[in-house]
């Protein structure tokens, strides 16, 4: 199916829409994210400029007390995206909600909050969207995960890295063990590896073309995580780009500050700064850490250096330190640890100019800890040291 012809039978929905303006496609959605007991996140991506607004209730139909929030004026200067958060929101129950810009046409959406009390607590998690060249295949319906997603009405949704593939373009067709094709819908932005700023803008605003994940995104809260595809594979301080033809731009840094940009403008998070890490409290049940092991690290090495140093950074002391004492303060039952990468899988990253393998996570094999694996002792060390109890790893 053509673009063009993709966008004109595709019809409004309430949880929003897509409209082709100038050639781009311009998506209009609203995402909800970081649910706490009383507090919930709403974002917005509009096709104009306006102020922010969100409106809700308890109730599906408008019969009773709606509350009003005023949120920022969305502009060209964050592609059209915003949040608000809504507060004094009551507990364990569902919300009805509308956002819109001044004279465009609002979007619906609803989400569960946080339990006050007890009760069992439901949630999925998973990584990696529009990777490896798979995009959005009208044919087959979109990314239907995202509706078969939905239907088990999760209280929440981790979204544990690889929000984007930053690094992957998306072709018109690929082509399929037996001769068969798989046909995407393109963009210009997602025809090539991001490198401006609105390349990376432009790799979130293709995953919101999909009806089923703007469905998705309108009714279960998120929580996101950013890993290497938010910026390209691998990177760290010291990825060296003069070899790969694919970048003009051979700065990894200037890449992952044009990066974190779109993705703090985009990720539906309770913005606290530009840090990602933090915690959310869900009931009594559970304690959620999202870890950030990307933005502290030191470049990837051999990763078998003997004592601590500024080479061996992983996830950074002042992390670690907040990780440790807010695990020892915790009371909930249990301490979900979101880890948007493995701390026991061996994930290699090529070799250093000495001809030793490099690591990209924090592993480097079986013996004492080395490297980066000193970060991820001392914490499980002063973890058992306070008798910090029921963690879950994802």
């Amino acid at each position: 199916m053509l673009r063009r012809e993709f966008f004109r039978v595709a019809a409004a929905s309430a949880c929003g829409a897509t409209i082709l303006r100038g050639g781009r496609a311009e998506p209009v959605a609203v995402q909800v994210g970081d649910v706490l007991p009383g507090r919930g996140v709403v974002w917005m991506r509009s096709a104009q400029p306006g102020q922010m607004t969100v409106r809700w209730r308890t109730t599906e139909k408008a019969e009773g007390n709606v509350r009003t929030v005023r949120g920022p004026m969305l502009s060209a200067a964050t592609d059209f995206t915003g949040r608000v958060e809504l507060r004094g929101v009551p507990a364990g129950q569902r919300i009805f909600y509308e956002a819109q810009v001044e004279g465009g046409a609002p979007v619906e959406g609803s989400f569960r909050t946080a339990p006050e009390s007890g009760g069992e607590v439901r949630f999925l998690w998973s990584g990696d969207m529009v990777g490896q060249g798979w995009g959005i295949n009208p044919a087959i319906g979109g990314i239907r995960i995202f509706e078969t997603m939905r239907r088990l009405e999760p209280h929440f949704f981790i979204h544990s890295g690889d929000t984007i593939y930053a690094d992957g373009p998306i072709q018109a067709e690929v082509k399929l063990p037996g001769g068969a094709i798989w046909k995407n819908l393109v963009t210009e932005e997602k025809g090539k590896a991001a490198e401006s700023l609105d390349e990376f803008r432009g790799a979130y605003r293709y995953n919101l073309l999909d009806e089923n994940v703007r469905r998705f995104t309108s009714e279960i809260p998120q929580v996101w995580q950013w890993d290497d595809h938010e910026v390209l594979n691998n990177w760290s301080p010291g990825k060296d780009l003069g070899s790969d033809g694919k970048y003009q731009e051979k700065n990894v840094q200037v890449l992952v500050s044009r990066a974190r940009r779109a993705f703090l403008e985009y990720a539906p998070i309770r913005l606290a700064g530009s840090r990602i890490h933090r915690k959310i409290t869900y009931g009594p049940l559970l304690d959620l850490f999202v870890l950030d092991m990307r933005s502290y690290r030191a470049a990837n090495s051999w990763n078998r250096q003997p004592a601590p140093s500024p080479e061996t950074a992983f996830l950074g002391a002042a992390q670690i330190n907040w990780l440790k004492h807010d695990l020892r303060r915790s009371k909930a039952t249990w301490k979900v640890i979101a880890a948007d990468m493995p701390i026991a899988l061996l994930v290699s990253d090529g070799k250093d100019r000495q001809g030793r393998p490099m690591f990209e996570a924090s592993a480097n094999g079986n013996g004492p800890a080395l490297g980066r694996e000193l970060e991820i002792a001392d914490l499980l060390r002063d973890m058992k040291r306070h008798n910090v109890r029921n963690t879950i790893w994802l």
